[in-house]
């Protein structure tokens, strides 16, 4: 099981340059990892591309449907308030955005604080560096 920011699940549900990347790493380990909150973030990818016309409606139906099953289908990190915690003390020591440092608190709740040997997914050069800084193997490697 790994770890997915929704940078790296958004290619997964709407097809862009990163999807074969992201079918790549789906299809070496099917079990992902996710925040709660991560649904919320794919809505408002979808309704983003939406806006600047880089996706249908029809096609917005279908991605969140596909959101929908895929956390229906993965291990979700639900504990907010360890996550909140993790997320102040990320934000001290990297420079992150909330959202970001939310998912990493998440990653590192998931790896019950031993993040050495667990891989996260981003494509958030800010996100893996962090995560990186943190101990987890970050694929595609920050640099």
């Amino acid at each position: 099981m790994r770890f997915w920011d929704s940078s790296a699940v958004v290619p997964l549900i709407v097809a862009q340059a990163a999807s074969p990347l992201a079918d790549g790493w789906l299809s070496e380990d099917p079990e992902l990892a996710l925040w709660t909150l991560t649904s919320v973030e794919l809505v408002s990818a979808i309704r983003r591309l939406v806006r600047e016309r880089a996706l249908g409606e029809r096609e917005a139906s279908t991605a969140e449907v596909r959101a929908d099953e895929l956390i229906r289908a993965s291990h979700v990190i639900v504990n907010v308030e360890t996550v909140k915690s993790q997320a102040r003390r990320l934000l001290r020591l990297h420079p992150l955005r909330a959202a970001d440092a939310m998912q990493l608190g998440a990653a590192l709740e998931w790896a019950e604080g031993r993040p050495t040997g667990r891989l996260l997914h981003t494509l958030d050069t800010q996100l893996a560096f962090a995560a990186a800084r943190e101990g987890f193997h970050v694929v595609p490697e920050p640099g």
